[in-house]
């Protein structure tokens, strides 16, 4: 005779397995983001670093996981400081990584840099919630008409990486104008491409469609975070009025969420499994015509 009882509870061990893969699955597919949407103070690293780490806090209480920043997160863009500022990128980036570690929060944004040829570069940073770098890019198109070519040096490299959130590309700003990076990423295997900007007016309505258009083409998901428009009380050196509207696009082209002008933090899930979907539903990406482009 059967033990029913011996049954009933593996069906229930059953059950409870299932549960648990289920609950895996969702946690490994819808990961909360926290995007900081702020203007950084010119100059001033210790106010900027002091804004990342009440944002990290802000970050951990919402159960998050990441925190994406904008461009040049900790300096802003003041040129006629620029020796003085790189000459503490170094130490900048440990507390970056300390604030990552202490709460124990992967962080990416771009950062001033001091290279290896001692020469002042733009940086896309990914720290994993150890502080360890899970990614470099320094930027490869530098903006002219805000003389970045001038002060700064270009990078050589295109980088994706693997991250506990999904494999990774890496861009900056100016970066959105060339398709290539993003298809390059794209092919391989990035699934969400990270984009911190210093995006500023009149170009709203570019960034927009440049944002989504990406996105499309390659049916993945784009973190774009921009600074926002400089506080009233605040000294902006470059004259530049940044517009934020930081928005997080997914495979479909469809806008997650994008943020108004001012300074905002916003938290939003991402589902990995929308890249799949996407592709099976318009499958552009199998049928590129290699053999002539």
């Amino acid at each position: 005779m059967a033990d029913f009882g011996l049954i009933g509870r593996f069906h229930r061990l059953a059950l409870a397995a299932v549960i648990v893969a289920v609950i895996f699955v969702i946690w490994q597919f819808f990961q909360p983001d926290f995007i900081g949407q702020y203007f950084a103070k010119e100059g001033d690293i210790e106010h900027n670093l002091n804004t990342i780490k009440a944002l990290a806090q802000s970050a951990k209480a919402g159960r998050c996981e990441l925190l994406c920043l904008p461009e040049m997160c900790t300096t802003g863009f003041p040129w006629n400081k620029l020796e003085d500022l790189v000459r503490h990128s170094r130490e900048t980036l440990i507390t970056v990584k300390k604030i990552a570690a202490d709460h124990s929060l992967a962080i990416c944004g771009s950062f001033l840099e001091l290279s290896s040829e001692e020469k002042a570069e733009n940086t896309f940073y990914y720290f994993d919630s150890n502080g360890r770098i899970i990614a470099r890019y320094s930027k490869v198109h530098l903006f002219s008409l805000f003389e970045e070519d001038k002060y700064l040096k270009a990078g050589n490299e295109l980088v994706v990486a693997d991250s506990k959130h999904g494999k990774i590309g890496c861009s900056i700003c100016y970066d959105i104008r060339f398709p290539e990076v993003f298809r390059y990423c794209a092919m391989e295997g990035a699934e969400i491409q990270f984009l911190p900007a210093a995006f500023p007016h009149p170009r709203l309505e570019q960034w927009q469609t440049l944002v989504r258009a990406r996105a499309i083409e390659n049916q993945n998901f784009i973190i774009a975070v921009n600074q926002s428009e400089a506080p009233k009380s605040e000294k902006n050196y470059s004259g530049t009025n940044y517009f934020g509207h930081s928005m997080v696009v997914g495979p479909h082209g469809n806008i997650l969420y994008e943020a108004g002008e001012a300074a905002e933090c916003i938290t939003v899930d991402i589902d990995l499994g929308e890249i799949q979907a996407a592709r099976s539903s318009m499958p552009c990406r199998n049928q590129r015509r290699v053999d002539l482009y």
